[in-house]
Order: C-alpha cells, then sequence, then structure tokens
C-alpha cells in the first residue's frame, strides 16, 4: 500500500471524526467538541489533499467519502442507537462494495 492511501485512509478517518464531533458539538456550543470538530475537518482536508498527489482525484475524493459516509454510519449505529433497518445495512454494503471496487480498479 502506497503512502497516498495510508493518507486517504487518515482523511477519512477524520471525515468521521468530525462528523461524529459535530453531533457533540451541539451547533458548535460545546467549545471543546467545536474545536475537535474544526480540527478533524481541517486535517480531513490536508490528508486528502496529500492523498490526492498519487490517487486519481475522482477515485480519492470517492472513497474518502465513502468510507466517511461508512464509518459515520456505523458509529452513529454504535454510539447514537441509530436504527438498523435491513434497507440500511444493505445499502451500507452496496457502499462498501463501491469502496473496494474503487480501491481495485
Amino acid at each position: 500500500m502506497s503512502l497516498s492511501w495510508i493518507y486517504l485512509i487518515i482523511a477519512a478517518l477524520f471525515e468521521i471524526s468530525w462528523a461524529i464531533g459535530l453531533k457533540y458539538s451541539a451547533n458548535f456550543t460545546n467549545l471543546r467538541a467545536s474545536s475537535f470538530t474544526i480540527i478533524a475537518m481541517i486535517l480531513s482536508v490536508v490528508f486528502l489533499a496529500k492523498a490526492m498527489n498519487g490517487i486519481p482525484l475522482g477515485t480519492a475524493y470517492a472513497i474518502w467519502v465513502g468510507i466517511g459516509a461508512a464509518g459515520t454510519i456505523i458509529m452513529g449505529i454504535v454510539l447514537f442507537q441509530d436504527p438498523i433497518t435491513i434497507p440500511r445495512v444493505f445499502f451500507l454494503c452496496l457502499l462498501i462494495g463501491a469502496i473496494i471496487g474503487l480501491k481495485m480498479t
């Protein structure tokens, strides 16, 4: 795995982190959670930019968003008891399959 792919994974993890932080920030009224969220947003974009040096733009962006979305859905279920329904699980599996497919091509 090249350094670009590692940067992309790190960017996606920060993408998940800022989405969760946004929930905890309570509309940016919680200073600690808001600060974390803003820092995670910046780091997510910085690492995405670094990843794009070795990965095509469309592929990098789609995988970044896909991992961020899939991870946020999973963390929403774990942390916030978001509903688990058959359609959500089905489309989450499709999303993960698309991410794997993009990585392989």
